[in-house]
């Protein structure tokens, strides 16, 4: 009864146990899906709000996404271990322990019913070992009885019969309820051997037998468990060699590349700030009175005092200079993109123009669907009537003159665009100077914005030659400049301090100590237009030449 005890406490406990073990495990693939989802949720957030051709195209946002994607799919692997563990695991658990639960139930009942047999065995034969018992007292006791009146002279002949009746009586009584006793004995040993020898070991066999494939089934499912993650480690594996693949395919030559393209503006980085000699009224004499390092240009222009004022150079300028570090005012967006620079206005018309062409040519394909089955329908009038498709033809027609107006509209605009450019020799340098910003360097009416003094300062002292500076002028300033094709008039000289490639178009290639005609002064972008002895006119460098202007020529004098 003892051993049933423990043994039914101990087979409980394996029971809470291996529960036990399923509530670890569902409470592990729970903090799995969390997990999944919140890496999810993080992967959304990050994830671009705007459609990809909005995005910036660099191989680090590009990369950056590719991380996102892979993310997004190792979250998956995650969700694969939790559905794993619940399947295989947590699942499999629950179900062994109901099959459990009702094995040891069957088990325990079969004990109990043997133990109860045995029992009932027992009370049979100790019932007739007693009624044994009592039988031969109640003998012994007629036997007394007759045994004093036979020898008592004054009984009976009766009595003494009686009593020796009476005798006989319980002795064979005594003697059945000894057989029975006997019987009965012999019987409850049977069964007490059969109990202790055959029954109760096979149950507590059944039971060891239950607990040890419990024991296996924990183990199988402890493997289970770390199978459920192992089998993921690969995909997982190849998730993190996406991630690192991603990060090996940052560029940030091509981001750069991107960056120029995308800000390329046409406008060049401002000239360098003119001195300004505030000395001038000081009684000096002679040529002694100016500063000695002023270059001769600048002396002989020393008359017009204060810097030039020029509608298109307002006095915001100096605020509008903080616009490459700041936010650029919005300028208002126009259809003609003539709010754009140059070079971000001729690649917008192209896009459009290009877009533009596409749609025309749709439409061409489909007037000529339509007439070829105007044709098939006119030869075959039982197809259908010809007629029919006019409307849908005119229309067609109709959407390809609005499309080539359109084409023409653009066209015209990036030719403007395009003559400007080249009229003002496009003469941008190369990349690197893109880094300083295609933002802010025209005011919000689109001229150039440089500072207020434009004095032309020509600094032939300096110790070697520095970067040239690029034309930035306002896209309007040349217009009427370049109408007339009359030859410029000669307003001065220069020498050239340094040797310069001229690789820009608009140029001018230059030899160091060649001399040049001036024909039209610095306009504060750093560039000065210059004529060969050969006729052959361009721009050279205002920092690269030793200038000397004609003092009655035109433009000699500063503006005043």
């Amino acid at each position: 009864g003892d051993q049933f005890e423990n043994l039914d406490k101990h087979t409980q406990w394996g029971i809470d146990f291996l529960e036990r073990y399923a509530k670890f495990v569902k409470e592990r693939l729970e903090i799995e899906q969390n997990y999944a989802k919140q890496l999810r949720n993080l992967v959304k957030k990050y994830c671009p709000k705007r459609s990809k051709d909005e995005e910036p195209r660099f191989t680090s946002c590009l990369s950056f996404y590719s991380i996102l994607n892979e993310l997004n799919d190792y979250a998956g692997q995650r969700e694969v271990v939790a559905e794993e563990m619940a399947h295989r695991v947590y699942g499999e658990l629950m179900r062994y322990s109901q099959d459990l639960k009702a094995e040891r139930k069957h088990h325990l009942q079969e004990g109990r019913k043997a133990q109860q047999h045995l029992d009932h065995c027992w009370k049979q034969m100790d019932n007739s070992k007693k009624k044994f018992e009592r039988e031969c007292k109640e003998a012994e006791k007629s036997q007394i009885t007759y045994e004093r009146l036979d020898n008592d002279i004054n009984a009976t002949k009766s009595e003494v019969e009686k009593a020796k009746a009476q005798f006989y009586m319980r002795t064979h009584a005594a003697d059945e309820s000894k057989n029975e006793y006997a019987a009965q004995l012999q019987s409850f040993n049977a069964e007490q051997w059969k109990h202790f020898h055959s029954a109760i070991p096979q149950i507590f066999k059944n039971l060891q037998n239950m607990d040890e494939r419990r024991t296996v089934k924990l183990g199988e499912t402890y493997r289970s468990f770390a199978e459920a993650e192992r089998r993921v480690i690969p995909i997982i594996s190849k998730c993190l060699e996406g991630m690192v693949s991603a990060a090996k395919a940052v560029d940030e030559r091509r981001d750069s590349a991107i960056v120029v393209e995308s800000f390329k503006s046409g406008f060049e980085p401002p000239a360098d700030f003119p001195f300004e000699d505030f000395s001038q009224n000081l009684s000096r004499t002679g040529s002694d009175g100016t500063i000695s390092n002023t270059p001769k240009g600048d002396r002989e222009r020393d008359g017009a005092p204060g810097p030039r004022s020029d509608p298109k150079h307002p006095m915001s300028r100096t605020k509008n200079k903080l616009w490459l570090f700041g936010k650029k005012p919005k300028a208002p967006s126009l259809e003609d993109f003539s709010h754009l620079p140059p070079e971000q206005r001729r690649k917008r018309l192209q896009q459009r123009i290009d877009e533009l062409n596409r749609e025309l040519q749709k439409e061409m394909d489909q007037r000529d669907a339509l007439n070829k089955m105007k044709d098939v329908y006119e030869k075959n009038p039982q197809m259908g009537d010809p007629n029919s498709l006019q409307p849908k033809i005119s229309e067609t027609i109709c959407n390809m003159e609005k499309l080539r107006s359109e084409i023409h509209k653009n066209e015209t605009w990036l030719s403007e665009v395009e003559g400007k450019q080249s009229s003002r020799g496009d003469r941008r340098h190369s990349a690197d100077n893109h880094h300083h910003g295609p933002q802010g360097r025209e005011s919000p009416e689109g001229s150039y914005t440089d500072d207020t003094s434009q004095e032309h300062q020509t600094p032939h002292h300096r110790p070697g030659p520095a970067q040239p500076r690029h034309p930035n002028p306002d896209p309007h300033e040349f217009d009427d400049e370049f109408d007339d094709d009359d030859p410029l008039p000669v307003i001065g000289h220069c020498k050239a301090l340094y040797s310069f490639d001229g690789q820009n178009e608009g140029t001018l290639v230059m030899a160091e100590d060649e001399v040049l005609y001036i024909i039209e002064e610095d306009k504060g972008d750093g560039w000065t237009r210059a004529r060969k002895q050969s006729g052959e006119e361009g721009y050279v460098p205002t920092s690269y030449v030793e200038i000397t202007l004609e003092k009655n020529s035109k433009g000699a004098v500063t503006y005043i």
